[in-house]
Formats: C-alpha cells, sequence, structure tokens
C-alpha cells in the first residue's frame, strides 16, 4: 500500500500538480494506514516561520493560529524540529515544556502528542511532517516507515515546487535591476484591473541614460539603472515597480484611497534626482513621467495608452516633471502613434521606397545630380509622401529605420546606374536628428554606399536647420564635420526659414545651402522676396558655397533665379520625383533636361537677335 502511495504522489510530481493538492493528498491516503493519525505539514519560509501547507484533519483556527509563527527550541514539536534539524517527539503535550505557550491550542481538539520530523534537501530544511495523535503516545515501527518516506517524498515535492518558482521568479525578473519585467508587469496590471476600481499607472522614462552611456560607457549606464531601480522599488507600493526594459520603468499604483498619484510621483522624481556613483562618475539622474487614472475606464489596455499618451506629451513639453493624463489629451498623440503605426508596417511590409528628383545647372539644363525622397507605398499601390507622415518620423526609431532603409534603396539604385554607364554626379540623402545622435552616422552612411561600389564623394547630405541648429550638444556638429572630412558633401535644407543660420554657419560650414521654397515663390512679389534671395546667393557666393533653390514650378522663377546668377535648382517645372527606373530613362535620354535646354536656346537666340 505504501508503495502504491509513493507511486501516485511521485507521479503526481512528475506531471505538475501543485504541491499544496499534492501534500494534501499524502496526508489525507497516510491517515487512512493508521487509527489514532492527524497528519500535518508546514514549509520553512525565508524569514524562518513555519507557513501552513497541508492539515486536512486539523481546524482552520488551528492552523491559522500557528501559521508564521518563527521556529527556534522550545517552539513546539514543528519548531524546535525544524531548528534544530533533527525529529522531535513529544509523547504528552500537556505536560511538555516545548507546548506549554501552545498546548491551549492542541489540547481542546484532542490532540494529545506529536512527532514532528524535518523535512531536509541538500543540508538545508524545507519544513516539517508531523503527526498528531490523540493519546499520549509515541510511533510505531510500521509509522516510522511510513513517516520516513513521507518525508522523502514531501522533499521532492518541495524542491520540485521551489525549482519551479525560481524559474518563475527568474522569468518574470529583470536580470539587471531585479525589479519584476515586462511580462510581469502585464500580468500585474490584469489583475489589479480586476480587483480594484481606482487605481493608476505611471510611466517612467530616464531622460539622460545614452548620455550616461556615450559618455562614461554603458557599465555606468547599467550603474544608472540599477540605482534609479532601486530608489524607485524603496518609493513605490511594494510589488509595484517594473522595468519594462532599456530606460523604459512603470509603477503601479493599486489603490488611490492610500496612495495620491501626483504626490508619489514628486517623491519619485525627488529620490531619483539624488546623486549617484555609477562607475566612479557622479551622475545627476533625471526622469520624466506620464500617469493615468483607471477611473470609469479600467481596461488596463486604455489606461497604459493614456498614460503612454500622457509620457509623451511631458516628454515634449515638461521634460523631467510629471504629467497626468486628461481627456483630449490623447487626440494629436494618438495620430502621430497612428502614423508610427503605418510607417512601421510598411517597413515591415517593405513598402518604403526611395523616389529622386533631380537637380539641375540652371545655366546648361545639366543633371547634376538628384534628391532622394522617401515614399510609402500603400497596400492599394498609391504613393505617399514623407510629408503626409512626417509626424511618424518624429519618432527616433522609426526615423532611423527609414534612414536605414533609404540608404539600401539609393545604393541599390545608384550602383546600378554605375554599372550601366550612367552619370548622375551626386545624390542626397535627407537625415534626421535621430540619425545624428544614434552616433556613427558618417560610418554607416560610408560603409552603406562601399557595399554598392559607390565613394562618399557621391553623397550629399541634406540637413534641416531645426537639425543643423540644435542646441546644448556638439554632436551635429562634430558630424558635419566627420562627414566632410569623408568626402561626403552636406547641404543646410531649407534654407531662411529658421534663425541665426549666417552667424551658424561661420562655425559649423556646409558645402551647399538649398533655398526653401517659400522665398522662390516671392520672387516676382513687390515685397523683398528677390531682394532677400539675391543677398541670400551674395553671401553664399563670398563664403564659397554652393546654392540650389528649391521648388522651382514655373519658367518665370527659373529665369528669374538664372538672372540673380543662382547656379542650380529643382522643382515641378523640371521634374517631379520619380522612380528609380525612370531616372534611368531620364539619364539614357541626354544628360541634360530637354524642356528647359530648350527654353534656354530660345532665350539665348532671342538675346542674339536683339543685340544683331
Amino acid at each position: 500500500m505504501l508503495l502504491r502511495l509513493q507511486n501516485i504522489i511521485l507521479e503526481k510530481i512528475a506531471t505538475g500538480q501543485s504541491l499544496a493538492e499534492t501534500v494534501d493528498y499524502l496526508c489525507r491516503e497516510v491517515e487512512t494506514m493508521t487509527d489514532d493519525i492527524v497528519c500535518s505539514v508546514l514549509l520553512l519560509d525565508e524569514e524562518r516561520r513555519l507557513r501552513h501547507l497541508a492539515g486536512p484533519s486539523l481546524p482552520f483556527e488551528y492552523t491559522s493560529a500557528i501559521d508564521g509563527i518563527a521556529i527556534g527550541h522550545g517552539v513546539g514539536s514543528c519548531g524546535t524540529a525544524a531548528f534544530h534539524g533533527e525529529p522531535v517527539l513529544v509523547e504528552d503535550i500537556d505536560a511538555h515544556d516545548y507546548w506549554q505557550p501552545y498546548k491551549h491550542l492542541a489540547l481542546p481538539i484532542g490532540l494529545k502528542a506529536c512527532w514532528s520530523t524535518p523535512i531536509v534537501a541538500s543540508g538545508k530544511v524545507l519544513g516539517t511532517f508531523a503527526f498528531y495523535y490523540r493519546i499520549t503516545r509515541g510511533p510505531s515501527d510500521q509509522e516510522r516507515q511510513i513517516v520516513n518516506a513521507c518525508v522523502h517524498l514531501c522533499a521532492i515535492a518541495i524542491e520540485r515546487d521551489q525549482r519551479m518558482a525560481e524559474r518563475r521568479r527568474l522569468a518574470d525578473t529583470d536580470g539587471l535591476t531585479g525589479l519584476p519585467n515586462r511580462s510581469r508587469f502585464n500580468e500585474v496590471i490584469n489583475e489589479v484591473s480586476r480587483r480594484d476600481a481606482d487605481w493608476a499607472l505611471m510611466l517612467i522614462d530616464l531622460d539622460n541614460l545614452k548620455m550616461v552611456n556615450d559618455t562614461f560607457g554603458h557599465g555606468a549606464g547599467d550603474d544608472l539603472i540599477r540605482i534609479v531601480a532601486e530608489r524607485m522599488k524603496q518609493e513605490a507600493p511594494s510589488g509595484m515597480a517594473f522595468r519594462l526594459g532599456g530606460d523604459e520603468f512603470a509603477v503601479i499604483v493599486p489603490c488611490l484611497a492610500t496612495t495620491e498619484p501626483a504626490a508619489l510621483a514628486e517623491t519619485l522624481i525627488s529620490r531619483i534626482k539624488e546623486p549617484a556613483d555609477c562607475g566612479g562618475h557622479l551622475i545627476y539622474p533625471a526622469a520624466t513621467l506620464g500617469g493615468a487614472r483607471a477611473g470609469i475606464e479600467r481596461s488596463p489596455q486604455q489606461v497604459r495608452q493614456n498614460a503612454d499618451y500622457a509620457l509623451y506629451h511631458a516628454k515634449e513639453r515638461t521634460r523631467g516633471r510629471y504629467l497626468e493624463y486628461q481627456v483630449g489629451l490623447g487626440t494629436a498623440i494618438a495620430k502621430r502613434f497612428r502614423s508610427v503605426q503605418e510607417v512601421d508596417q510598411a517597413l515591415r511590409d517593405d513598402r518604403i521606397d526611395a523616389h529622386f528628383q533631380p537637380v539641375i545647372e540652371l545655366a546648361t539644363g545639366r543633371i547634376m545630380g538628384f534628391e532622394s525622397l522617401c515614399r510609402m507605398i500603400m497596400p492599394d499601390g498609391r504613393l505617399v509622401a514623407a510629408a503626409h507622415f512626417h509626424e511618424a518620423m518624429k519618432d527616433a526609431h522609426v526615423a532611423i529605420e527609414v534612414t536605414d532603409r533609404m540608404l539600401e534603396r539609393i545604393t541599390a539604385a545608384a550602383s546600378e546606374w554605375q554599372r550601366e554607364g550612367l552619370e548622375f554626379s551626386r545624390i542626397g540623402i535627407n537625415l534626421s536628428a535621430a540619425d545624428f545622435h544614434r552616433g556613427g552616422l558618417t560610418r554607416r552612411i560610408v560603409d552603406a554606399f562601399a557595399r554598392g561600389g559607390l565613394e562618399p564623394t557621391s553623397i550629399v547630405a541634406e540637413v534641416t536647420e531645426s537639425v543643423y541648429l540644435t542646441p546644448k550638444d556638439n554632436v551635429v556638429a562634430e558630424e558635419i564635420h566627420a562627414m566632410r572630412e569623408a568626402g561626403i558633401k552636406v547641404a543646410l535644407d531649407d534654407f531662411g526659414t529658421g534663425f541665426a543660420s549666417l552667424t551658424h554657419l561661420l562655425t559649423v560650414p556646409v558645402d551647399i545651402i538649398k533655398i526653401d521654397k517659400c522665398f522662390v515663390r516671392r520672387l516676382a512679389d513687390a515685397g523683398g522676396g528677390g531682394i532677400i534671395t539675391k543677398g541670400l546667393l551674395d553671401i553664399a557666393k563670398g563664403l564659397g558655397i554652393w546654392v540650389v533653390a528649391e521648388g522651382i514650378e514655373e519658367l518665370v522663377q527659373a529665369e528669374h533665379l538664372l538672372s540673380l546668377d543662382c547656379k542650380a535648382g529643382q522643382g515641378y517645372f523640371f521634374s517631379r520625383p520619380v522612380d528609380r527606373d525612370s531616372v534611368r530613362e531620364m539619364l539614357e535620354v541626354s544628360k541634360n533636361h530637354l524642356e528647359w535646354t530648350r527654353i534656354l536656346r530660345e532665350h539665348n537666340r532671342q538675346l542674339f537677335d536683339k543685340t544683331g
């Protein structure tokens, strides 16, 4: 009978039945083997306290009373057995010293004696297995055999349960910080939303992790993450601080009646801002927080999205502070999110492509090169210009991925034209702030073109004034210098729409400025459009900078620019952006823009006729 019980218990352990159910079954079966026995199994927790696991014949009042008792010499039979790691037999509870503080619990329910055996594995006490007797006596030989088998089975079951619990803990724990990870966060937020009516979520982003990594190395960055995580753990509700990944953290506030999110946020910000020793460097951490309350909307997905909206808005408007979601805040941000998701899907579906608009030498009609322009191909085949998904490009990850895809497309097309003997001089690629702050931009561009057999001199890096004039750091300026050293031409795009560009050109020189189309449109106005454009051209000429006029849509604009001695231009008057095959046809037909060449010849002929 004992052998059959052993096999059943081992099968339950092997098939993953819960520890409590397995041990409860064991106790019930053992109680049927011998008369006058009440079986009990207690676990020993990390604080060295006894915790009730199984005791099917013991009343709830008794198991509740002994649950949580600290072990020690003289703490009943089980407390003493667990403390010393040796069996303890008390044949008379009423008379024994070990039981004097507890006999008022045992005697009224008919328990007269207790024999407790520690459950030991790998030299560690895991708990106790006890027989209570309803008469004053000790164990029989048969009972000793039963207990020996049961203690062994309990040790196997408890060890397996602890291993599984440790695996679950590791799977749910961030390795760097020891905080619960994203997987555990998803479980807890679902549990809280089902259990609590009023709860809140805060999302936290570290503001300076990249700077620490770039300046002091990733070891210092890891120290920063660990320190911030520990501070959050100390201030957040117990078990409710999580690391979602990278520099992203979350805190769940399960009860708004006891914790005000705004007050907790201020405490967190204050703690996080305390100086930190990171790899021997003194760092002043900073974080931005966004939060949302469940309220009527208890869906964890919606609360998470609202907190995301708040954090996104806080990072743009109130960096280093806490912002709580309000109705309406998500409208504009949701539009950007949709745009990001749309572009992200297009990247996955390989629907991001490069189109090319020629840059024309105005004096000859020669095609000098091309500006590459991003186009998204919709599932129905429609082409969408980058201007229609510019909101998505404000997301650094999307902007970087789009640039990488554009580099692939440009180099593939350009190497194809080169193999076919078609001359195109240079191709421009538009770069974002995210491309610069990612690091190693020059090397990535040069390597991409090298894989296509192209020289760096065939590249024009186009940078808008908003990127070019980035304050507070020298990342952009240093990268522009590195590009020019590598032979890449740098063009300042949308010139004239920003501030202080002229003075900035003295410290961060470029090779080309592209006059914004708003000036080209106003060339013929009675106002100062033409005067400003002439002034810009003269300044650029004095600095040795080439000028390209953007947005030429009419003949009169092209003629006016030529009369001002503008060297180059681009726009719909010459050509709309076209795909790589159309570029091939354009280059095969002629090196010159045919329509403009004809106009120039006609213009020159008329000029010759007038002058004789």
